[in-house]
């Protein structure tokens, strides 16, 4: 492990030695000492399946990083604001708790989902679309030439933004990510500021647009709830669509990247789905335990207890390894193999509770679609390049490119 990095950190993306092969770090600390407290960043990690299950599903814990005990500086990092950001009156929903979790999440997921569940033919449009324009190619960058601008596409025509702007939003997207990398370089936080500003500028104006002039989209739903009764506010719906813009587009991208490269690297499971469709749902969830977008999320303790055998004092923050908990050879037979027809895979990729990951119904239809769609249009599909390169943003898996061949 990287001996300048704090424990926590060590596994993460900005390890190289872990990014490389996160389970031969992940398995000792499963099995030796599953639940740490981990001084350099302030939190105890937790590792092994039963007791991420438990965190995840108690809805009573906390997710606002001001009730954290000071010692959890990098979780209270995420609440600076750099000079120069905009935003910040108001909360995403990742960090707020109840009443105002509730009065925020309620009305936005149910915006969102009703969105979502009429959103296949869209999915299945943008997916044709993509690979259409890939048809005549016999080598391409699956990462950037597919995996991005589906999701980017996707979300952006939910939401109601400008179409011709897609390259743009995911560049502003990408930037504004390194919000939740602590490494980050003095170019890294001006290229961040530059692209969450963006982001905020653009939804603001969105708003504006679709206030005077509402269309069939999410962001007239949003502000249809908000006049009718007042709980959302603007900013709300700001914050919560430049995340949905933002997050969700990065994490689904990484989830349809990641299924390429695993199908792409494990020839039998490809030939069963091609074989039978009826396998992608599952597939999918097998995708999201076996390579997770997300590798870590975090819990406060609202009050003195115990997670697992180990004291927790109130405000201390507890950050269950998702990708640990997925490989637990307690919770999953051969946790170590991609195995699409496996029969019963209750992931914590998308975590738990209430604050259950929004986005997770559009991130399955998404993969579903393109997944397959890929697969099918190009039988012959291989890699070009057999070594993985994985990015190096912490708390996140996903590729920097996935080059393969067509013939």
């Amino acid at each position: 492990m990287t001996s300048q990095l704090p424990e926590s950190l060590g596994l993460t993306a900005l390890n190289p030695e872990y990014s490389a092969n996160p389970e031969a770090a992940l398995a000792p600390i499963r099995e030796s000492c599953p639940i740490r407290r981990d001084e350099g960043t302030g939190m105890f990690t937790l590792a092994s399946y039963e007791p991420v299950r438990a965190l995840l599903a108690d809805r009573t814990l906390l997710k606002d990083p001001e009730k954290a005990e000071p010692a959890a500086f990098l979780l209270k990092a995420l609440l600076n604001n750099p000079e120069g950001a905009k935003g910040g009156e108001v909360k995403n929903i990742l960090f707020l708790d109840d009443p105002d979790h509730a009065r925020v999440r309620g009305p936005l997921a149910k915006a969102f989902y009703r969105r979502v569940a009429a959103s296949r033919s869209i999915v299945r449009e943008v997916v044709e679309g993509v690979l259409e324009g890939l048809a005549d190619r016999e080598t391409f960058d699956a990462m950037a030439e597919f995996a991005v601008p589906v999701p980017i596409d996707v979300i952006a025509r939910i939401l109601g933004a400008d179409q011709s702007m897609l390259s743009d939003f995911r560049r502003w997207s990408v930037d504004s990510f390194e919000f939740f990398n602590p490494a980050r370089t003095e170019a890294q936080t001006a290229r961040m500021i530059e692209g969450s500003n963006a982001l905020f500028d653009y939804i603001d104006k969105l708003m504006e647009m679709r206030r005077r002039e509402p269309a069939d989209d999410l962001v007239s739903d949003l502000l249809q709830i908000a006049a009718e009764d007042g709980g959302l506010t603007d900013a709300d719906i700001r914050e919560n669509c430049t995340g949905l813009l933002s997050a969700g587009n990065l994490t689904t991208t990484d989830l349809i990247g990641n299924g390429i490269w695993l199908f792409l690297t494990h020839s039998e499971e490809k030939v069963k789905l091609l074989q039978d469709r009826g396998l992608i749902n599952n597939a999918i969830e097998e995708i999201l335990r076996y390579e997770p977008p997300v590798e870590i999320t975090s819990r406060i303790a609202p009050r003195e207890m115990h997670v697992g055998d180990c004291p927790v004092h109130q405000g201390q923050v507890v950050s269950p390894l998702i990708r640990a908990a997925n490989r637990d050879p307690n919770a999953f037979a051969d946790p170590d193999r991609f195995d699409i027809t496996r029969k019963h895979v209750p992931h914590m990729s998308f975590g738990g509770g209430a604050h259950i990951c929004i986005g997770a119904p559009l991130a399955r239809m998404e993969a579903q679609v393109a997944i397959p769609a890929i697969l099918e249009r190009f039988p012959k599909l291989s890699l070009v390049d057999s070594k993985p390169q994985w990015r190096t943003l912490p708390f996140f898996r996903g590729l920097k490119t996935i080059p393969v061949s067509t013939v």
